[in-house]
């Protein structure tokens, strides 16, 4: 059984719904899931995982704070350790959100994560459709070898 972290943080709860909607999907295909909020993770969850996922809202054109936060926590005890990781990414946005995206893809690089599924973008509170690509990016995760 693959086990997926999804690493996530949240204000008005629409990414937190996202999150979910990724944890359905990794359950549904079997995975042990560890879902916690960015200020919560350990180097331990991200060392422990198969797979990660990454969720956060574009605040200011960028991650959230508490999403940095973790990647600058994990950052250098976790180099040559999760090197290949399978890794999928999503977003909220009041309105674009490409920037705050593109700003987690290149942390994800930069830990040398493997993205496995093109990341989920929501506009606002993500709508039925987009809550189904984060169940298919949880399943992505759950079955990525």
């Amino acid at each position: 059984m693959s086990k997926v972290l999804i690493v996530y943080h949240t204000i008005s709860g629409n990414t937190e719904m996202m999150a979910k909607a990724v944890e359905e999907g990794a359950k549904k295909a079997g995975a042990e899931v560890v879902r916690k909020k960015a200020f919560d993770m350990t180097l331990e969850d991200l060392l422990g995982c198969d797979a990660i996922a990454v969720g956060t809202a574009d605040y200011f054109s960028y991650m959230a704070g508490a999403i940095k936060d973790f990647f600058d926590r994990t950052f250098y005890p976790a180099q040559g350790k999760v090197s290949n990781k399978p890794c999928g990414i999503f977003v909220t946005a009041g309105g674009g959100g490409r920037p705050a995206l593109e700003s987690v893809a290149r942390m994800c690089q930069a830990f040398k994560f493997r993205n496995i599924a093109e990341p989920v973008l929501a506009a606002g509170k993500p709508t039925g459709e987009k809550l189904e690509e984060c169940r298919e990016l949880g399943k992505a995760l759950a079955q990525a070898d």
